[in-house]
């Protein structure tokens, strides 16, 4: 491996289960790999145990992660800097690390989600912050992943998008492990519109298990879930292509039937008929599908495209509809051809 040098080293901002899992998956690519916690008694005791054991217990840290809760410190000098802060925090993070963050270091975003207020997407959020001139140096990572097997070093592909497609290559190198696959895009806009809604989708589908249904709902739920996801990425510029690859139609399959997604948990506890703030006082990690649903709602009204199971979604979370009453007018909405 290279000397240790600004190339060599990559910082991961968010040490939740996402970010823990990708430092101990990128460790051997880089000469040292730079951690960042938001609290410093979770940094503190991180380090001290090379372990996370709220968000990610019984892996270690490899030796050359490096945890901190020093942000400035963190992203200095960085080649790479891997943000994985969930999306309500990703603003305010990134100005913080704004005036240190390298002149022509690599951005990569690996947070799902849309802003809420100003509905934007993720790479949006990290350019806003970051400055108009870091455009050309943002890429997304998305795909479908959950953080207990990238750590155990179970096989997984992804995708990196960015509008330069250059440097998605250039990651995809950098990120590559005998583990880990990539694949390079130029749709960032899809990417994110799949791997934002895949969370809301994945909430119904747990609400159709909550409520005792079967493999058939859950089925036509997800497959008409894909449509709508389609949909809204095409409006703002997405290919229908990538909705049918790693970052929608994998992302979405794996959220809304694999028993580690934390969206699909808190749409089983609503079917059950649990109330949401029960259900989101008894997690330690957040669930993005919760908050992107009321962005995804008002994203769907400003571009004027029809989501029925995002709206659905929207009113059994804010609206306190009933599980079964929101199924059940989703299945006898208006026929259709598909």
């Amino acid at each position: 491996m290279a000397g240790q040098n600004s190339a060599s080293t990559l910082a991961i901002l968010g040490a939740g289960s996402w970010g823990t899992a990708l430092a101990i998956a990128l460790a051997c690519r880089f000469e040292r790999v730079q951690l960042w916690a938001h609290r410093h008694e979770r940094a503190s005791a991180i380090a001290k145990l090379r372990e996370n054991r709220l968000y990610l217990p019984g892996f270690l840290l490899p030796e050359n992660v490096l945890v901190s809760s020093d942000l400035a410190q963190t992203v200095s000098g960085c080649g790479i800097v891997l943000s994985v802060v969930p999306s309500r925090f990703l603003r305010s993070v990134l100005a913080g690390a704004r005036d240190h963050v390298a002149q022509f270091g690599k951005l990569v975003s690996a947070t799902k989600g849309i802003e809420e207020g100003s509905l934007l997407r993720m790479s949006e959020v990290m350019q806003s912050a970051l400055g108009e001139s870091t455009s050309e140096r943002i890429a997304v990572l998305s795909g479908p992943t959950f953080a207990k097997e990238i750590a155990a070093g179970e096989p997984a592909a992804v995708v990196i998008a960015s509008q330069n497609i250059g440097l998605a290559e250039e990651i995809q190198r950098e990120f590559v492990t005998p583990s880990l696959r990539l694949y390079a895009s130029s749709d960032v806009a899809g990417v994110e519109i799949g791997a934002a809604l895949k969370n809301v989708i994945a909430i119904g589908a747990g609400v159709c298990r909550g409520l005792g249904l079967g493999s058939n709902s859950v089925a036509a739920l997800v497959t008409r879930g894909l449509a709508e996801i389609t949909r809204l990425a095409v409006a703002m510029g997405g290919q229908p292509r990538t909705l049918s690859g790693l970052a929608g139609l994998g992302d979405l399959v794996l959220t809304a039937t694999g028993d580690l997604s934390r969206n699909r948990f808190v749409g089983v506890k609503l079917g059950e008929g649990h109330t949401l703030s029960e259900i989101l006082h008894g997690m330690s990690m957040i669930a993005e599908g919760v908050e992107t649903c009321r962005a995804a709602h008002s994203l769907a009204q400003r571009e004027k495209v029809d989501l029925p199971i995002v709206r659905a979604m929207y009113e059994l979370l804010y609206e306190a509809k009933d599980p079964r009453q929101a199924i059940r007018e989703l299945m006898e909405r208006p026929l259709t051809t598909e």
